[in-house]
């Protein structure tokens, strides 16, 4: 799969239109997506009518950093949210398939074909609720889609489909979520196309701004001092953060004193629900501190992912796949999964990077620096 960056590349040297882009993407969701489920809705004639759009700009004499770069929006409404990407020379090919109607809303994605699978495994779930856009791009139907992230909703099926996936700083970019646990996100396959996304939306300048005078120091975590994580996981987000150390994107010190959150689910959905919000504020306060500790001493936290792998279209039964997630969009912490390898099942886990508020550059940065 092409990435966002050659696409653009390609366009505006004339190497091919951006019609013959997105033509191509159409093809592909065309044969894949009665499978993958992938797409609740397809945009033939209005793709191919941007496409024409970007190349009437391109000989004009116009270079959009995005040129003909077909993506996928989160939703039915994701245009709303589009419209950076789209000056940008991105092309809309369709809304990528969210939960739908009576479907758990951390499992599965119901697009207009049916339930949207996991393209390493079609029995097991793509992650939610961002699955549509997960498993396009990891399926390479297109490279960029977009996503929002309340909970998890970016990270989690970033993960479990083996792509890049930035959660901004909550309040940074434009969200219409009333409780403020929500931003805007992106999935890609390649840390180098999220950065672009980022310099889009963010209006960053060209050169990344992130890159550090010296090592980021990175301090690792396995549960947050309350989740109940399994070893493979674990394992896997483990070895992937000594290998960015390893690559020198990274320092990790000696083990010291673990962090310890309390348990932001229970905050979380009171903020979503109408709970005790006094207990909410609470847990926020707390952790709040805990974690303005952390960033004192150090640049990057690391994560898992998630707490488990993929699970089966049956759903997750009593286990949050948001346990080591939803903490940093009740803090409002950017944070980012990267792929960290593959479990026993054959199915992608994801190593989750967490920076200060207004570190995005940082996150995609050390990214960046992965090569496998």
């Amino acid at each position: 799969m092409t990435s966002a960056r050659e696409i653009a590349a390609g366009a505006c040297s004339g190497a091919f239109t951006a019609v013959e882009a997105v033509t191509a993407a159409l093809a592909r969701i065309e044969r894949v997506d009665p499978v993958l489920c992938a797409f609740a809705e397809v945009w033939e004639e209005a793709a191919l009518r941007g496409a024409r759009a970007v190349d009437e700009r391109i000989a004009a004499g116009e270079r959009p950093p995005l040129a003909g770069v077909p993506i996928g929006v989160k939703g039915r409404h994701g245009l709303r949210g589009a419209g950076p990407l789209i000056a940008a020379g991105c092309v809309p090919v369709g809304a990528t398939a969210v939960p739908g109607p009576g479907t758990a809303w951390q499992t599965w994605g119901l697009g207009r074909h049916g339930r949207t699978v996991n393209p390493w495994r079609y029995d097991r779930t793509p992650g939610g609720s961002s699955a549509g856009s997960a498993a396009a791009v990891a399926a390479g139907l297109v490279p960029l889609a977009t996503g929002t992230d309340g909970a998890g909703s970016v990270r989690i099926p970033a993960a479990w489909c083996g792509v890049v996936g930035l959660k901004a700083t909550n309040g940074r970019l434009p969200s219409a979520d009333r409780t403020g646990l929500a931003a805007p996100g992106v999935l890609t396959r390649c840390a180098a196309d999220a950065q672009a996304y980022w310099r889009v939306m963010s209006g960053a300048p060209e050169t990344p701004g992130g890159r550090e005078r010296r090592t980021p120091i990175a301090l690792w975590s396995p549960d947050l001092g309350f989740a109940d994580s399994d070893p493979e996981p674990v394992a896997l987000a483990h070895a992937a953060a000594h290998r960015l150390a390893d690559a020198g994107a990274l320092r990790l010190p000696p083990p010291g004193e673990p962090l310890r959150l309390d348990d932001p689910g229970p905050a979380w959905l009171a903020l979503r629900d109408g709970g005790d919000l006094g207990a909410a504020a609470r847990v926020r306060a707390v952790n709040d501190r805990r974690l303005a500790a952390l960033f004192r001493r150090a640049d990057l936290l690391l994560t898992p992912t998630t707490p488990c792998a993929a699970h089966g279209h049956d759903g997750p039964g009593d286990r949050y796949s948001t346990a080591l997630t939803w903490a940093f969009n009740l803090s409002g912490h950017p944070a980012l999964s990267l792929p960290a390898g593959l479990g026993r099942d054959g199915c992608p886990v994801g190593l989750q990077l967490v920076a200060a508020p207004g570190r995005e550059e940082l996150l995609l940065a050390v990214a960046g620096s992965a090569r496998w």
